[in-house]
């Protein structure tokens, strides 16, 4: 991302970000937060002596390489996870099904690879710079589902009705191979302006088509999950535009309908995964996340919108509301998304034993979820596909209850330490940006309210900062005026002043 855009922001930071090394930052805020940054030499030799020939090994697999298979993804992405295939049925029902890169084909348990992925646990994207969970050779090759190379998979074959529910699953191993490597923006402009197909789309025959059935599928899906009570919440998410290490701009990556499209196909196949695991007996990851503690709060932010929520968790109830004010007015529904998603808690790892109730995740509205669908960048996925192929062979669980709470645990941890990471650097990077705006006036939203401050993020640029003057009786969700007092890049700090009759 080298365009420079225009905005009051723009190229504002030369002498600023000059101060700053940005990626040697970002490899000590690695550091910090108990991650290896860089591969160990025993990884890097473990690597070097993969076999290549292994994945053209068949071992019973299914030759699925005629379908027409295709991956969307971030314009950049090389760690391709996962493809997609749909066909109409004579019963007017829809077979849809899910590729995902068999990982653990190279990366066996025990190795040095495994003990790298099992430490770090995530890829972390910084904006800056991106520290993948495993080294490109594979996460950019060997195992991933890259355009026009034949592939081993762990493929989800599901039925989906009319009503857009699940009628049967299926879980099996594979060769795929991918006949066309797509990406979100140019895909989710066309599925939602219309017109000519773009023109790697037309390139392939009949994928124009193949992808408008998914789209259809995907509108199945999304609105039974809708039904069910699952929240639709669009946030706002922010990201570094950067050359020559200089900061140039914050871009805003939107959700669009291309995006829209996949996180409803791999809901569908991690709750299937999930299912299947549950039927084969096999203790297992699982995605949750509880009721939300501060639902008093999300009861209070409905009232001032003029709805009424139960006083008791009710994510039905939830549901309807933000539908309700995706409708009325979609232009500011990214802020109150941003207000509940904060308001909901985080979610987490736990261990799912065959026959127990879990505690399910409150914002899908699904027990029995998962994260299966992406083993290049999280570990959690990598072990539900270890758990799935030692089902798939009638093999023993290759994880014991007591391993799996461990790493379940561990998984949590990482993935809160890589979110703070994140956040800093998104934060130093603002820092830097804004240091040229000291004492200017900013419209935002108020994001958190804890023990270590109150914290907003602006409209424009989106950044994050804390509020540090007359924040008492501020409380997320409020959208307020704040003059920006300093910035500190070294300290990722945005500090500012909030004066009510000023507002």
């Amino acid at each position: 991302m080298t365009k420079r855009p225009d905005s009051k922001f723009a190229a504002s930071t030369t002498n600023n970000s000059s101060k700053t090394d940005l990626q040697a930052r970002a490899h000590e805020e690695m550091e910090k937060a108990g991650f290896i940054p860089d591969f160990e030499p025993a990884v890097v030799k473990e690597v070097a002596s993969l076999p290549p020939e292994v994945r053209a090994q068949n071992n019973g697999a299914k030759d699925l390489r005629s379908l027409l298979w295709s991956s969307i993804d971030n314009p950049d992405s090389k760690d391709l996870d996962q493809l997609e295939y749909a066909e109409k049925l004579s019963d007017g029902n829809s077979r849809l099904m899910v590729a995902i890169a068999d990982v653990d084909l190279f990366v066996k348990e025990g190795s040095a690879i495994d003990g790298h992925a099992s430490n770090n646990t995530t890829s972390v994207y910084t904006g800056i710079v991106t520290y993948p969970m495993l080294p490109d050779e594979l996460s950019f090759d060997l195992t991933s589902l890259i355009a026009g190379h034949d592939r081993r998979a762990i493929v989800i074959d599901l039925i989906i009705a009319q009503n857009g529910s699940t009628k049967q699953s299926t879980t099996y191993e594979a060769i795929v191979r991918n006949k066309a490597k797509l990406d979100y923006i140019t895909i989710g402009g066309w599925l939602e302006k219309g017109g000519d197909a773009p023109e790697k789309v037309n390139n392939v025959p009949g994928l124009a088509e193949q992808l408008l059935l998914q789209s259809d599928i995907k509108t199945r899906i999304h609105n039974n999950r809708i039904e069910q009570g699952a929240l639709y919440l669009h946030t706002i998410e922010a990201t570094p535009v950067i050359s020559n290490d200089q900061i140039l701009d914050l871009e805003v990556i939107e959700d669009n309908p291309a995006r829209d499209l996949i996180e409803n196909i791999m809901i569908a196949g991690n709750v299937s995964v999930s299912r299947f695991l549950e039927e084969k007996k096999f203790p297992s990851i699982r995605r949750i996340v509880k009721e939300p503690e501060r639902w008093s709060r999300i009861v209070e932010v409905a009232k001032s919108y003029g709805a009424n929520l139960p006083s008791k968790p009710d994510v039905k109830a939830l549901a309807k509301f933000l539908l309700e004010r995706k409708q009325a007015a979609p232009d500011v529904f990214p802020d109150l998304s941003l207000t509940i998603v904060k308001l909901l808690g985080r979610g987490e790892y736990a261990v799912d034993i065959p026959g127990q109730k879990d505690e399910g995740h409150f914002a899908l509205a699904v027990h029995k979820y998962t994260h299966a669908t992406a083993p290049n960048r999280r570990y959690p996925d990598l072990i539900m596909q270890r758990l799935i192929k030692a089902a798939l062979a009638g093999k023993p669980a290759p994880y014991s209850v007591d391993e799996l709470n461990k790493i379940a645990a561990h998984c949590t941890e990482q993935e809160d330490a890589a979110n703070k990471v994140e956040r800093t650097m998104r934060k130093v990077a603002a820092a830097v940006l804004l240091s040229k705006h000291i004492g200017e006036i900013f419209q935002g939203i108020i994001t958190g309210v804890t023990g270590g401050g109150t914290f907003i993020r602006l409209f424009k640029p989106p950044a994050e900062g804390k509020i540090i003057q007359g924040e008492e009786g501020l409380d997320v969700g409020d959208k307020v005026k704040v003059r920006l007092i300093s910035t500190d890049p070294e300290k990722a700090y945005i500090d500012f002043a909030y004066d009510k009759n000023q507002q």
